[in-house]
């Protein structure tokens, strides 16, 4: 049954939806996708409720009035992981203590999820990442329905024990959702029976597209190592040398701060790049730019680039994975480079920064191309997914 866009579900198509993750609080993109998803639901008519399994140990505030409840299962976060060597520190006190008060919080916070989920007569567990999935294989949800999602690259799975616990835990549930059409073909090669593919939504309506004649180079996300915006820095030093009017913008917090910072002082552009820290209207800052880089080491489907292209800002990526080329559709929408190559990069932020026509093409483009990812569209996608699991 096909319903047009942004209609709510009717009232015998309504479902019991648990929406359920590691920790759904902190500031992170697949947390952001979980909140955008349950007040979609949520506004849809559909019963929601997102559970965290551990507290945020810097809880975000997503939506300011949900539509959907929330809870959080342990009462403490996970501890820091740290292997006893000695028999005299396996056997002190202390640490058994903390040890018996841990096992006895997961033991309270599986029953509290037994009890949440015996409380309806059926419906779906959306479960955020494989695991979540490992956490709640003691929990009995024999009445539910599961469906697991994935919210990286295969090549991220590969390459971490992610792969195992998917291959482990998802062939048992309803669907295996993963982000890009590419990615759900590595899972199927790998004997998973059940992959099924559903882009990450649009966390935001994207108003009005951008000017693109801000004059400035922006990058968003966390300021962690594997983003590797130092890759940025000299990239910008090297394609505005001869522009001394356009700045760099980083739109986020984390600990590469500093070092960015000196990497700009050594490039003589200290002057030139802004620190912005994190932002509430994400759609307002895009529009402050007119490019968008992404320079990491990994991405699956980074929101950034479909977030970018919305607003009608074209990007600059490295070529990392099949979801990642989804979104940009290179001499259309923006442009891939190879991945690490910095010299590509400079040269690929050079050609937009001098090409304003080039901008506004790519620009117009970009915003057409993702269009689907609206988030009524994705939850279409979802009650199509679930309607097809009920048959």
């Amino acid at each position: 049954m096909n319903r047009p866009p942004g209609n709510r579900g009717s009232a015998a198509s309504r479902r019991n939806l648990f929406l359920v993750g590691i920790d759904v609080d902190s500031m992170g993109g697949s947390q952001r996708v979980l909140h955008t998803l349950a007040q979609g639901f949520a506004d849809r008519g559909h019963r929601v409720e997102l559970i965290g399994i551990r507290p945020s140990p810097e809880p975000h505030t997503y939506h300011a009035r949900p539509a959907y409840r929330r809870a959080t299962l342990h009462r403490m976060p996970a501890a820091p992981a740290r292997d006893a060597v000695t028999p005299a520190e396996r056997l002190r006190p202390s640490r058994l203590r903390a040890l018996r008060a841990a096992r006895r919080d997961g033991e309270r916070a599986r029953e509290r999820l037994a009890r949440r989920f015996a409380a309806v007569p059926h419906g779906y567990v959306v479960i955020g990442s494989p695991w979540a999935a490992d956490w709640l294989r003691t929990v009995d949800r024999r009445h539910l329905k599961a469906v697991g999602q994935y919210h990286e690259s295969f090549a991220q799975a590969a390459a971490s024990a992610n792969l195992r616990l998917i291959l482990r835990h998802y062939p048992a549930l309803e669907k295996a959702v993963f982000l890009s059409e590419p990615d759900a073909e590595e899972f199927r090669r790998r004997r998973l029976p059940n992959a099924a593919v559903v882009p990450n939504p649009l966390p935001f309506t994207p108003g009005p597209p951008a000017p693109l004649d801000t004059r400035c180079v922006g990058a968003v996300g966390r300021l962690d190592p594997v983003k590797r915006l130092d890759r940025l820095v000299d990239a910008f030093a090297a394609a505005c040398a001869g522009r001394p009017d356009w700045e760099l913008h980083f739109f986020g917090d984390g600990p590469e701060e500093a070092a960015l910072r000196e990497r700009a002082v050594r490039h003589g552009i200290a002057d030139r790049v802004r620190f912005r820290g994190t932002v509430r209207d994400m759609a307002a800052a895009y529009r402050e730019l007119s490019v968008v880089a992404l320079t990491s080491e990994c991405e699956g489907r980074p929101m950034a680039l479909a977030e970018a292209s919305a607003c009608g800002v074209p990007c600059v990526s490295f070529d990392l994975s099949g979801g990642v080329r989804e979104l940009v559709d290179h001499g259309r929408t923006g442009v891939l480079v190879p991945p690490g190559d910095g010299d590509a990069l400079a040269a690929a932020l050079g050609e937009l920064v001098w090409d304003a026509a080039l901008r506004e093409r790519y620009g117009r483009a970009a915003r057409e191309h993702v269009a689907p990812l609206a988030l009524p569209g994705v939850l279409d996608r979802w009650e199509e997914l679930f309607e097809e699991v009920d048959r």
